[in-house]
């Protein structure tokens, strides 16, 4: 990493527009609020420079920065050390597990594998600490080239800042990818006018140019200011004041500029200038030693700060990220060989033995398995510091550098392996050529096969994931019983996903495979019990299956004891995985879903489990829209967005779809739905697809549009999808009989009676006994209501008993049993109503004002002025917690824990937390009378 040496005047030209914004982003933190930025535009554009403005008009600030380096995002957490250098003397005050997680992260201490929410969390902290006393300015270059550690962190911190005096600003260029911090407030620099081109270009020449060359050379620099001043001091470029064009694209130009003006410095500048630009650090006294052992003066530095190109001090700092490229890239592998030599010689193996070992694999000529042995035992430590890709880089390395075939083959699978989790695809396919070329044995080559399969099924769901990962289980079957059983439980996730449309094998065939396959070890792994329940579910059907699936279930209950806690985090996400509205929906079972709903965010947070937490957010989210919390629901589903958006992860949707159809919203739901209908089907899921036609159904039963619901529900039982199958048909039957069908509802009545008295619970009896009351004379319908009505009030299923009481409601108004009526609607109104399902409120409100009663319309809560974020944090004020453990759990700092509760008090117009804990218990308020 190197701070680069700035002009003030490049770039700033013109650029009134962009010092207003960064003026704006300052004056945002100086008032105590935090802001972020993240400047766009091409190479030479005058990012850099912008950045540079702000460093200087940050009068008042304390500011720190670094820029990223092409060649260093192998190392983890590298960008984020240095920038956070300055502030490290903070640390100390951090809670002790962020403490000793970013003190891993950064290679001050040893221990296990730092969590990233951790790490986020403390340099959250460290921030918000180092701008207690004055406003702290951080400032990113070339972002785009931060390793991947170090840009994930700070995206997660970017989006939790908000009530401190912090300014982060970034520079990337162009288009957005997948090395920057995406989804932050931008700012697209764009080119010099042509005014100010042509008096930034005047000010270049130092001979007269020919006026067409002149207006040529503006108007194919298209306002970049780095071409302007540049340019023009390359003479074979002007061509004795008449331009000639290569046809390169601009920054290729602009490298060759800084090429030239490097190939006029003296043979030793020219070689120290090459080491400085071959080391990421920056650091003086390395390139010191580096330089003496190659024989490079001391006074070898003159020329090359002269020519402006760089600046020597107590860092390195070049003029722009393009010099250290240029200089880099186009000199000789042999002279780039050798400046890594010295490099490798002057860094201390026992302080930075994988820098040592980085470089060391660059001065490789060949093949050497020492070299690559090195780099093994880098990628070993770089993943006990939380750096997958980078041990999949540093692994990708040492498969390059072994010389022996076999050996090389093997650590190309342990790449390949490590690149599949780090989500490198590209790198893994490459590499999986790699291992498939060398002399591999019968177990590796079925491993090889298994990775080619789950790298299809990480990049696209259905397709042809699920044969793959048959094929891979079939032969790793008489070699690896254990990895065979692992693989078909990976198959029956994607033939899950895939439903219906699945291009190979479907769920059945892989169940099949199952009970051909290895058996279970004595005593069976989780993993075990879970691929034979879901086999058995899939085989034998519901009511036969049912037992083995509660098996199943209990096993994973089992994993979130205290004693199991790691293990639950492996086996819960699972069976998240392979069910992904898990076990208990299936079974009926809420009372299992609220303890493991719980109990996987207590466990994730309290272990910042990366994959797990936005995962068991989601799955408690739908849990608490069933209850009747949509508000809560609507917090929860919130955090696992942020979260996965600052992990570079892709939202949940399922939680989301179920509860824009509980809202009743219809446009923005049918929005919502669309989009995931046209995601969903471009990735093969066709289990997703099936999920946005029943919340479609769903939707429409509450907007009593029973025929839109029908056509939507009938889409949705086209395949028994695991989870919600028997959700789907509730609202099958619902909008059969009322939209004067009865007739199709026969078949799937009799196939949910089936599955919800074999599941038995009182949630599923209650649904059961009011999807038959539908089909029912008036005497069983009687009846059947009251029992599903006393079933439902049971269970936390409160949305359920509500449509229970509704349906009940109309069904005594329509056979003029008014004062009956009124006490079914109205408990269903007022249910609907205090959990914010708008339409079906409506749908009771409506069937009220037929009976004659007096209602007012939907009630505003306390909770109704309030944003998603500020009611989650007013709940857990009022449950007692401080503001550190909020914080703590919400992933945000305690000062912005602080300023979200001076919005809640003055919104609610409370003072006190004991105060609000009154306020929230409160019921709502009516809006306005209606008759």
């Amino acid at each position: 990493m190197s701070v680069p040496v700035t002009h003030p005047q490049v770039g700033l030209r013109g650029r009134d527009r962009e010092r207003a914004v960064l003026e704006g982003v300052l004056a945002q933190a100086r008032s105590g609020s935090s802001a972020v930025l993240v400047l766009r535009g091409e190479a030479g554009i005058g990012k850099t420079a912008l950045l540079d403005h702000a460093g200087h008009t940050a009068v008042g600030f304390r500011t720190v920065g670094v820029t990223g380096v092409e060649s260093e995002m192998e190392l983890p957490f590298a960008g984020l050390h240095q920038l956070c250098a300055p502030l490290l003397g903070g640390l100390r005050r951090l809670p002790a597990p962020q403490h000793d997680a970013l003190s891993v992260a950064f290679a001050l201490r040893e221990g296990k594998a730092p969590n990233r929410f951790l790490v986020g969390l403390a340099v959250l902290g460290l921030l918000a600490g180092a701008a207690e006393d004055r406003p702290l300015l951080c400032l990113v270059d070339d972002a785009q080239w931060l390793d991947e550690a170090s840009r994930q962190v700070l995206a997660f911190a970017a989006r939790r800042l908000m009530a401190e005096p912090v300014a982060l600003i970034f520079a990337v260029r162009d288009a957005p990818g997948d090395h920057e911090p995406a989804g932050l407030p931008e700012l697209v620099v764009e080119g010099l006018s042509e005014p100010d081109a042509r008096a930034l270009l005047a000010s270049t020449l130092r001979a007269p140019l020919d006026p067409l060359v002149r207006d040529r050379i503006v108007a194919e620099a298209h306002g970049n200011p780095m071409a302007l001043l540049h340019l023009p001091r390359v003479p074979a470029e002007l061509a004795g004041g008449f331009w000639l064009a290569s046809g390169r694209p601009l920054a290729s130009c602009l490298e060759n500029a800084f090429y030239q003006q490097f190939r006029s410095l003296p043979g030793d500048s020219r070689r120290l200038l090459l080491t400085a630009a071959a080391d990421p650090t920056g650091d003086a006294c390395l390139l010191r030693r580096a330089a003496a052992l190659q024989g490079i003066p001391p006074d070898a530095a003159a020329p090359a700060e002269a020519a402006g190109l760089v600046e020597f001090g107590t860092s390195v700092r070049f003029h722009h990220p393009l010099v250290r490229s240029a200089v880099y890239h186009r000199t000789s592998a042999p002279d780039r060989r050798a400046a890594h030599r010295a490099l490798t010689e002057a860094t201390d193996p026992g302080l930075d033995p994988d820098r040592r070992a980085w470089h060391r694999a660059h001065a490789a000529a060949s093949p050497d398995e020492s070299v690559a042995l090195d780099l093994e035992r880098s990628a070993g430590r770089a993943r006990s510091r939380g750096g997958v890709a980078a041990e999949a880089s540093f692994l990708q390395g040492a498969a390059e550098l072994t010389p022996d075939p076999a050996r090389r083959a093997i650590r190309a699978l342990a790449a390949a392996q490590a690149h599949i989790d780090a989500g490198g695809a590209d790198q893994a396919d490459n590499l999986l050529a790699v291992a498939e070329a060398g002399p591999l044995d019968d177990l590796q080559r079925a491993r090889l096969e298994r990775l080619r399969a789950r790298l299809v099924f990480s990049q696209v769901r259905g397709s042809e994931a699920p044969r793959l990962l048959l094929d891979a289980a079939h032969r790793l079957a008489p070699l690896d019983a254990a990895l065979a059983r692992d693989t078909l439980l990976e198959a029956a996730g994607a033939a899950i996903y895939a439903g219906r449309l699945s291009e190979g094998p479907g769920q059945r065939e892989v169940a099949e495979a199952v009970r051909a396959g290895p058996p279970p070890p004595t005593p069976p792994r989780t993993v075990d019990v879970l691929l034979d329940s879901v086999a058995g579910r899939i085989i034998d059907g519901y009511p036969a299956g049912i037992e083995a699936l509660r098996r199943a279930q209990h096993a994973v209950r089992q994993e979130q004891k205290p004693a199991a806690a790691e293990a639950d985090m492996r086996w819960l996400w699972l069976a998240c995985r392979v069910t992904p509205e898990p076990l208990a929906p299936e079974l009926w079972d809420d009372d299992a879903w609220y303890e493991l709903g719980t109990g996987a965010v207590a466990l994730a947070r309290e272990a910042g489990a990366l994959a797990v937490l936005p995962m068991a957010l989601s799955y408690q989210a739908c849990f608490q829209v069933h209850a009747g919390e949509l508000d809560t629901a609507a917090a929860l589903i919130d955090e696992a967005t942020a979260i996965s958006q600052a992990v570079g992860g892709v939202p949940m949707m399922y939680a989301s779809l179920v509860l824009a159809a509980w809202r009743g919203r219809e446009s923005r739901a049918l929005d919502l739905i669309s989009t995931t209908v046209e995601e969903v089907r471009a990735r093969g899921e066709g289990r997703s697809l099936a999920l946005a036609e029943y919340a479609t159904a769903l939707l429409y039963n509450g907007l009593g549009r029973y025929d839109d619901a029908l056509s939507a529900a009938l889409r949705a039982c086209r395949f028994e999808d695991l989870g919600f199958y028997g959700w789907a048909l509730t609202e099958l039957i619902e909008a059969a009989v009322r939209s004067g069908r009865p007739e199709t509802a026969v078949a799937p009545l009799a196939t949910l009676t089936e599955r919800t008295r074999a599941g038995g619970t009182p949630w599923a009896l209650g649904v059961g006994a009011c999807s038959q009351a539908l089909m029912s004379d008036d005497r069983a319908a009687d009846a059947l209501y009251r029992e599903a009505v006393e079933h439902l009030g049971r269970c936390r299923i409160t949305v359920h008993l509500a449509r229970a009481r509704l349906l009940y409601g109309e069904w005594l108004r329509r056979r003029n049993r008014r004062q009956e009526s009124r006490a079914q609607l109205g408990p269903a109104y007022e249910l609907f109503n205090r959990s914010g399902a708008e339409a079906f409120a409506e749908r009771a409100r409506r069937e009220l004002l037929a009976t004659g009663e007096t209602v007012r319309k939907r009630t505003v809560g306390v909770l109704d002025e309030l944003t998603s974020q500020e009611s989650q944090i007013a709940r857990l004020a009022g449950d007692g917690n401080t503001n550190g453990e909020i914080a703590a759990q919400l992933f945000i700092s305690p000062r912005t824990v602080e300023w979200h509760l001076g919005n809640v008090f003055a919104k609610l117009g409370v003072s006190s937390r004991r105060h609000l804990r009154t306020v929230l218990s409160s019921p709502r308020q009516p809006e306005a009378p209606r008759g």
